[in-house]
């Protein structure tokens, strides 16, 4: 049975007659009949008893109950079939700090690449607070980033948790030792994210419950460049616990009571409810390789 075989019957039974069918819908009476035969031949039933009238057999009353939601469905369905189809040619827009650049997101998209080949993506890469901004711009569909302290016009799912970590050059004084106290970082420079980083913004309000402050502290957005810039310096890097080290730095063994920060999928509120296929599956092959990074990582 096919669309126009269910909509022949439908109208049919809406006009009550084949004639007054065939007229609405524009086709031979022949055409109306021939349809409900092969309606009829397919079901393996009578769904009218042959008259002037289209009365309907008892079949076909069971079968006219049923008939409106047939059609509805049929029309769902290849509704939805369009929309799978039209989502195959488009752009996704992701927005990511740099933790997931180099690890996670290169294999997600890759996997992503082979199951929606005409697919295309945007990434953007920032500090989860210019990322939140670019999710309430509505120019990224969803971010992987830290958690925004207003969260009342996102839904934000968190993934794994980021440390922060102190860092210097293999020379550096304080690099030798088996534990070092918080305050001896003061003597030095420290390098850190801008200003609008989380993990910035988290350790400043760990610095003001103390009285003595660090010489000088600089600031880079990047914060993978890090190492290389305390590289050869007696200056102390601020960095997450993902960073990628260069061979000349290592990690201070510092005590800092600083909590995690969560990172994980960001997105707007007005965008948390059923993701498109395209988004729902590139956000699962981000939570697989997070999974799998942390595996690595235990």
């Amino acid at each position: 049975m096919d669309l126009k075989e269910l909509t022949t019957f439908q109208t049919i039974v809406q006009e009550g007659t084949f004639s007054r069918a065939a007229e609405k819908l524009n086709y031979a009476q022949s055409t109306i009949t021939n349809q409900i035969q092969r309606l009829e031949k397919e079901l393996g039933i009578q769904l009218f008893t042959r008259g002037w009238d289209a009365q309907l057999t008892a079949a076909g009353r069971l079968f006219a109950d049923e008939v409106d939601r047939l059609i509805q469905h049929w029309h769902e369905v290849a509704g939805l079939v369009r929309s799978l189809e039209q989502e195959e040619i488009g752009t996704i827009r992701i927005g990511a700090i740099e933790a997931v650049m180099e690890t996670v997101l290169p294999n997600a998209l890759r996997r992503f690449q082979q199951a929606k080949p005409r697919m295309a993506w945007q990434i953007i890469t920032g500090n989860s607070d210019t990322l939140t901004e670019s999710l309430r711009e509505d120019k990224l569909d969803f971010a992987v980033c830290g958690e925004p302290g207003d969260s009342s016009q996102y839904y934000f799912e968190p993934l794994y948790e980021e440390r922060t970590v102190l860092i210097a050059d293999r020379a550096h004084p304080l690099c030798g030792r088996s534990e070092v106290v918080f305050e001896d970082i003061f003597d030095y420079p420290l390098i850190a994210g801008g200003s609008t980083c989380l993990y910035a913004l988290q350790f400043n309000k760990h610095l003001a419950r103390y009285k003595e402050t660090p010489t000088v502290t600089h600031t880079v957005s990047q914060i993978s460049s890090i190492p290389h810039m305390v590289k050869g310096t007696s200056a102390i890097g601020v960095v997450l616990s993902s960073t990628s080290l260069i061979a000349e730095t290592a990690p201070l063994p510092v005590r800092m009571e600083l909590p995690p920060i969560a990172v994980g999928l960001l997105q707007t509120r007005k965008h948390s409810g059923p993701p498109s296929s395209s988004k729902q599956l590139l956000q699962r092959l981000v939570r697989e390789e997070i999974e799998a990074v942390k595996a690595l990582r235990q």
